[in-house]
Formats: structure tokens, C-alpha cells, sequence
């Protein structure tokens, strides 16, 4: 993999750092955070569990060829993260996907792949990804990607994030209000932790920024996702943009 591409960025597009080893201690991390990378290229996943494997807070417990193979070891594995190919044989990452996060929920999924197509984009995020990386990515990049995910943040390479940028300001224009179902009700707490989600911020930050615990805010951020029938922080952002709770310049 290439290091010449530029940082990933929180989904949000404000400015903000990944979080490092420091911070996946201060998640509580004696336990390191374990992967299952899916790939049909068996030299490319060689290659990435390689650089894994160099980091002490990072535990490659398993790979996979296709998606099909994917949803199985995910089954039998558990891992928080997995990072896996758009465009694979037998079964898709994601169509995968959505099957993983129906067997093992708590699993976090990290698209890694060639594809820059939008539709790939939207249509991972639909499925429940928590991350769209394009292969150009620096490999100090994925290290710190995986850690920024395990620790609550959705991350997006930049090209991507600013053609999933044009496409909400796009879809606000094409909504038609009158034709909307009404959306569950939010607390006002749950609104303002909402739209910390929808600039970027991760649990921590938020927790700050709101002078409530951290625990405090995964509880609200797991209700608004269980009010709205969402299954991930990006799709919060995506609802939050056509509510306008969020506006976009």
C-alpha cells in the first residue's frame, strides 16, 4: 500500500486526531483490539496482518477469502473489527456486511478497498459500515484507523468523504418535507448528542463537551440508534443532515 495518500478523516469533516495507542489504553485496553481481514487477494491479506501484527494493541485472530467466508469466521471469532474488500467473490463485503452485523452486532466493519465508486460508499453505510478506506491508504493509516474505530469514531478516506458530503447536500435539496414520516422524538439531551455525533466528535470528546460521563454518552448515542431504527453513527449523520439538525455550507 501506497504512503503517499493523505490522513482519514472522522465521517463529520471536522479536523481532529486518530486516536493512538495512548487512547486505546485509556478505552481500557488491556485486551488488544482483534481483527478478521477479508480479502480475496491472499497477498494482500498476507501482507496487511503482517503490519498488524508489529502493533502491540492490534490482534489479527483470522482472515477470510470471500464474503461468504467472511460471515463464518466472524460467527466463530467475534472480532470488534472487520476490514473487509467492496468486490469479492461468492458473497460481496456488502451484502457480507449486513450479514455480519446481524450474527455478531457488536462487530465494527471498515471498508478497505479499490472501489471509489459512490454507490459502493452509500450502499456500505446503508449496510452498517463504520469506516470506507480506499487501499492508497498509508499502512500507519490503517493502525490508526482501526484504533479511531475501536474507539467510537467513523472514519472515511477525504476523496470519499467529500463526494458523501455532496451527495447529503443533494439528497436535503431533493427532500420533500410534506412527504416524510414523522421521526420518533428525541430528547433534547439526545439532540445535542446527536449533533456532536454528526461533526465528528467521538464518545469522549463529547463527554466533555457535555460535562456528562462517557458511559452517559454511549447510552444516548445507543438510544437515538434505537429510536431511529439506524444501525451506525454514519447513518446518524446522514439523518441528522436531512433534518437539518446538522447544515452543511
Amino acid at each position: 500500500m501506497a504512503d503517499s495518500f493523505g490522513p482519514t478523516m472522522p465521517l463529520g469533516g471536522q479536523a481532529g486526531t486518530m486516536a493512538t495507542a495512548e487512547e486505546a489504553g485509556r478505552r481500557g485496553g488491556c485486551e488488544p483490539v482483534r481483527v478478521l481481514v477479508v480479502d480475496d487477494h491472499e497477498l494482500f491479506r498476507r501482507g496487511l496482518e503482517i503490519v498488524l501484527q508489529t502493533e502491540e494493541d492490534i490482534q489479527v485472530v483470522g482472515e477470510a477469502g470471500d464474503g461468504a467466508e467472511a460471515v463464518e469466521k466472524a460467527a466463530d471469532l467475534l472480532p470488534d473489527i472487520v476490514l473487509m474488500d467492496v468486490r469479492m467473490p461468492r458473497r460481496g463485503g456488502i451484502e457480507a456486511c449486513t450479514a455480519i452485523k446481524e450474527v455478531v452486532p457488536s462487530a465494527k466493519i471498515v471498508m478497505l478497498t479499490i472501489s471509489d465508486e459512490e454507490a459502493d460508499l452509500y450502499d456500505a453505510i446503508k449496510a452498517g459500515a463504520t469506516g470506507y478506506l480506499l487501499k492508497e491508504i498509508s499502512t500507519d493509516e490503517v493502525c490508526a484507523a482501526i484504533r479511531a474505530v475501536a474507539d467510537g469514531q467513523s472514519q472515511i478516506s477525504p476523496s470519499m468523504a467529500a463526494k458523501l458530503l455532496t451527495e447529503f447536500k443533494s439528497m436535503i435539496q431533493r427532500t420533500d418535507e410534506s412527504k416524510l414520516v414523522p421521526a420518533p422524538r428525541l430528547t433534547d439531551r439526545e439532540l445535542e448528542v446527536l449533533k456532536l455525533v454528526a461533526t465528528g466528535m467521538n464518545n469522549r470528546d463529547i463527554a466533555k463537551e457535555l460535562y456528562i460521563s462517557e458511559n452517559t454518552v454511549k447510552n444516548h448515542v445507543r438510544n437515538i440508534l434505537e429510536k431511529l431504527q439506524l444501525h451506525s453513527r454514519m447513518e446518524a449523520v446522514v439523518y441528522a443532515m436531512r433534518e437539518k439538525i446538522l447544515e452543511i455550507r
